[in-house]
């Protein structure tokens, strides 16, 4: 079973803006929390690429592409990771993931299905 669910894609103009979020309503707090989280992408063609990530006390890191444009965020006792992307550009379309992270920063668990994000003029 995949323990994380995204939602929250959706068709936009450049320019616009979209908040996905990551759920994971089979884990119990215990084990949510202490997780390192990561959104990836993956672009049609291309390989998929860690996004954004954040650490159990909340410390980001970003992408240099969507560094001020895009700002992850969680709230442990909802069990939920988020995206906030602002400033949508067309090279930004793309499935969008979620998963943990490993120590080496590796994904730690089965793919979902993303949730599709696509920036259109």
């Amino acid at each position: 079973q995949v323990p994380l669910v995204e939602s929250g894609g959706g068709l936009v103009h450049p320019g616009g803006s979209l908040r996905l979020s990551c759920k994971a309503p089979r884990m119990i707090f215990s084990v949510f929390s202490p997780l390192f989280m990561g959104w990836y992408r993956q672009a049609p063609g291309k390989e998929r690429e860690l996004v954004a990530s954040i650490t159990p006390d909340h410390v980001t890191m970003n992408a240099d592409y969507v560094r001020g444009r895009f700002t992850i965020s969680r709230d442990n006792s909802r069990k939920t990771v988020w995206l906030q992307m602002t400033d949508l550009e067309p090279e930004d379309t793309a499935v969008y993931y979620c998963n943990a992270l490993t120590s080496d920063r590796q994904p730690n668990y089965n793919w979902g299905q993303g949730t599709q994000v696509t920036v259109f003029s």
